[in-house]
């Protein structure tokens, strides 16, 4: 489907020049990124290096690519998911940029995989994922867990020897972790201690969750709600699952286009935050029967099943925004009906139960992603400038010396990018005087 004498697997590759306009676009408002772009071709600190991505294959993604591509790494870029491709972004990556990637919106589970092959087999240095199905792979490959891969990788690593597989993973230098769900997984092998390198997770720096998955989060979740259904939030009932930072910024932007929220928890210090903010705090049993939206953002498995669909009013929606596509228990769901799925709209599915219409929406897949554009680019310019600098850092003398665990960025990274942005954005603050610092710093100075 392309013309480029670049390795790939896309869509269309006639839509390049359409992929360019919405680049540029996305572009326009994530000058962070575009500062350490313009640095980052003049110094080339990834030059030579093999980047591999699994990442949502957005606009936004494109401009991280076409950032490191101006380092100086050589990029291959596969989806993370296989509802969040952007197939005219693939198409402009491919033709006018010359970066591999391998992905095709609406691919099915075995070529998903395909591409998860093509990456790894870049051989990379380093790695950056969006719910750790690159490295979780490479760790499957390293333990010999060769029955646990998906077909396609199982195949193609079954004719590597065991030596050239253990490499895959030695050459490894460092990894990033765009999000929460990526990073319970890596912490869960640290804790296994089958973590095979460093892996700084993004996620958990303060400029990327508390503005990409706060209002980020909020505002795209409800955005691809709204495409999908065109539904009316005002007086409604929405149930969000989870209040983390994603949950936080969903609840807040349902609130304020003047929904009833119901927050349902397990952490018992989240859910007393979340009464506190002022909402209606209940476990799922009790919301089920009347909710008319429900979101989940847990990062956990079955979180609505089927005790909740038997419950469920005449009409009820339900969509996931965390990573995977396991939050509903979309199986039973489908097992619960009493009469063929039906398509009531793009992107929503109607199932009835016990004579009562379930309305799921983008196959419980990441709902922002899959019915809408994600998030907003002014927000993703903080999380993509902390992956370019992550890749930066992994390869520095101070990521040389980082042990196999998940690691915080740096503070002074985070403080750098948020500099940034206040520039971006024409915003001054206040510098502490010579007395103000000697003040902080000193322990004698009484009241």
């Amino acid at each position: 489907m392309s013309n480029s004498t670049v390795p790939c697997d896309i869509a269309d590759a006639s839509l390049a020049r359409q992929g360019r306009r919405r680049v540029e676009w996305a572009d326009r408002t994530m000058q962070v990124l575009g500062q350490i772009r313009e640095r980052f071709s003049v110094e080339r600190p990834l030059d030579g290096v093999r980047v591999s991505a699994c990442l949502h294959v957005t606009t936004e993604t494109a401009n991280l690519m076409r950032t490191l591509q101006a380092g100086g790494a050589d990029v291959v870029l596969c989806a993370s998911n296989p509802l969040s491709t952007q197939d005219d972004v693939a198409a402009y990556l491919v033709e006018e940029c010359g970066i591999s990637v391998y992905a095709v919106r609406g691919e099915d589970n075995d070529r998903y995989y395909q591409h998860i092959r093509a990456a790894l087999a870049h051989r990379p240095s380093i790695t950056m994922d969006d719910g750790a199905d690159l490295v979780g792979s490479l760790h499957m490959i390293a333990l010999d867990r060769l029955d646990d891969l998906a077909p396609p990788l199982r195949a193609w690593v079954s004719g590597l020897s065991r030596e050239d597989r253990r490499s895959l993973v030695s050459g490894v230098k460092g990894s990033t972790e765009e999000t929460t769900t990526g990073i319970i997984r890596l912490r869960a092998m640290a804790a296994d201690g089958v973590l095979q390198f460093p892996v700084v997770a993004v996620n958990d720096s303060l400029t990327k969750h508390l503005f990409d998955n706060r209002y980020g989060t909020g505002q795209s979740t409800l955005d691809g709600v709204i495409r999908a259904t065109n539904m009316l939030l005002a007086g409604s009932t929405v149930v969000v699952a989870g209040y983390g930072w994603c949950g936080r910024g969903v609840a807040q932007r349902a609130r304020g286009a003047g929904a009833k929220v119901i927050v349902t928890e397990v952490d018992p210090v989240v859910a007393l935050e979340a009464a506190m903010d002022g909402f209606q705090v209940a476990p799922m049993e009790e919301a089920a029967p009347v909710g008319d939206l429900f979101l989940t953002l847990t990062g956990n498995t079955r979180v609505i099943r089927e005790e909740h669909f038997r419950v469920m009013k005449d009409g009820a929606v339900i969509a996931n925004s965390g990573h995977f596509d396991v939050e509903i228990d979309i199986r039973r769901l489908r097992d619960l009906s009493t009469t063929e799925p039906r398509e009531v709209r793009t992107e929503a599915v109607e199932y009835v139960v016990e004579g009562r219409r379930i309305v799921l929406l983008s196959e419980g897949r990441l709902i922002n992603l899959a019915a809408a554009e994600g998030h907003p680019a002014a927000v993703m310019d903080m999380s993509f400038a902390n992956q370019a600098l992550a890749a930066e850092y992994l390869l520095s003398e101070q990521g040389e010396t980082l042990d196999r665990q998940v690691h915080r960025v740096p503070a002074e990274m985070d403080r750098e990018i948020a500099r940034l942005k206040l520039v971006a954005m024409g915003i001054d603050i206040d510098v502490l005087t010579e007395e103000q610092e000697h003040y902080l710093s000193s322990w004698d100075l009484g009241t």
